[in-house]
């Protein structure tokens, strides 16, 4: 992987998880307790050997770069290796990013000052374990120009998808766009279809050339999927790679948390008893920053007030003093209080839920106080008259939301 840059995409606004990224890049959204989503994907890369990585920023990236440079300042520079964060620099355009394609384009002089062979462009809103050195190995033995990473999915689920036409040879031949149904079938599985995931390998001599021409283009998109891969298939080779999953599950794991019910799930099943997706693989480590905080504790007063968690994931810091939690995750420096009930719910750091409250299938961020004898997540259309919802009946607690804010807990130096 020594001669292979990788470019992770991380600039997008996130809509679809507002109001999470309402403060904050999408990127940078507290993922499985005391992660960041980003922190999923550049973990591939360390456990990839990929070492030299461009993360290319945009959207209210103070927080992201914040943890980046807390987190991730963990390769040698002095053996050519960074990971480096690329605000827009406008060098190329006058336009803040248009596109996929487009936000690689205007940052193609850095790229091309690296003088790598090869490009990977990665996603940095996507939970899997993938080891991008063996779609590399693939790329070079097939003599492949471009190789993009495909996942098998039910045809069923084709309009979520980019749709790959793929040949018996592994040779990509066509692509068909959230079709509502489609005809196609994997040739690594006759009774599915292979789905983008979003994971470009280019020789930089290709990618070059192909980003100048389509920045030429008034009617494009600018965007990876819709414009330049298609334009590739008939004049270039372009093959598949069929995903490899790291995670070692009966299940192919990969998960755009793109939507508030996609990032939910995706900590459920970090918490669920036998965890969907595996936080606690030695072979394939999820790093982070980590803050010093004290361990976990649990309290127990007196007859019905006793301190417990069940099924969940409980971070450092947290003191469950006489309350219940159930099914959920939970960052850093929470406090649930006595008779407190915490039911299938993420609760970001800093939160401390009062006494009596009863919280279910509910999102709370940072920094939020909810007051005693609180009731969220029981009744729809109550909880839609104070906070967010969404037509799941996930419930979301911003700071907006909150009464009173903990006079003690608020850090204005990390918190986003």
């Amino acid at each position: 992987m020594k001669d292979t840059l990788g470019v992770l995409l991380a600039g997008g606004a996130g809509e679809r998880l507002f109001p999470l990224t309402r403060d904050r890049a999408k990127p940078a959204v507290t993922f499985g307790g005391i992660y960041r989503i980003i922190d999923v994907t550049l973990s591939n890369c360390i456990n990839s050997n990929l070492r030299k990585v461009y993360i290319l920023t945009q959207y209210k990236a103070l927080s992201l770069n914040r943890h980046i440079r807390e987190a991730w300042q963990c390769v040698a520079s002095e053996l050519g290796e960074f990971i480096e964060i690329l605000p827009p620099m406008k060098r190329v355009s006058d336009d803040w990013y248009k596109g996929t394609a487009d936000a690689v384009y205007q940052n193609i002089y850095s790229i091309g000052s690296e003088q790598s062979k090869y490009t990977l462009i990665l996603s940095g809103d996507h939970i899997y374990k993938m080891n991008y050195e063996l779609m590399l190995e693939q790329h070079k033995q097939s003599g492949a120009d471009v190789t993009l990473a495909t996942i098998l999915i039910d045809p069923s689920e084709s309009r979520n998808f980019g749709v790959v036409e793929v040949a018996k040879d592994g040779r990509v031949t066509g692509f068909q766009e959230k079709p509502k149904k489609t005809d196609l079938r994997s040739p690594y599985n006759s009774e599915m279809i292979s789905a983008s995931m979003g994971i470009y390998l280019f020789n930089t001599d290709v990618l070059i050339p192909a980003l100048l021409k389509d920045a030429e283009d008034p009617e494009s998109r600018h965007d990876f999927g819709y414009n330049i891969l298609p334009h590739m298939v008939d004049d270039l080779k372009v093959y598949s790679f069929n995903f490899v999953d790291e995670n070692h599950k009966e299940a192919l794991y990969w998960r755009d948390v793109g939507t508030l019910e996609a990032y939910y799930e995706a900590n459920m099943d970090v918490a669920s008893v036998s965890p969907v997706f595996n936080l606690y693989d030695q072979s394939w480590p999820i790093r982070g920053y980590q803050r010093q905080y004290p361990p976990a504790k649990f309290v127990f007063a007196e007859a019905g007030r006793a301190g417990v968690a069940y099924d969940s994931v409980i971070s450092q810091g947290c003191i469950i003093s006489g309350g219940a939690v159930r099914d959920s995750v939970l960052s850093p420096d929470v406090r649930v209080n006595s008779y407190a009930e915490v039911d299938s719910s993420i609760l970001f750091s800093h939160v401390n839920i009062g006494r009596h409250c009863r919280i279910r299938k509910t999102i709370i961020d940072r920094h939020v106080e909810i007051p005693e004898g609180t009731v969220i997540g029981y009744d729809t259309a109550a909880d839609r008259q104070k906070y967010f919802v969404t037509d799941s009946g996930i419930t979301v607690v911003t700071r907006d939301y909150s009464l009173f804010e903990h006079p003690i807990a608020v850090d204005y130096y990390t918190s986003d």
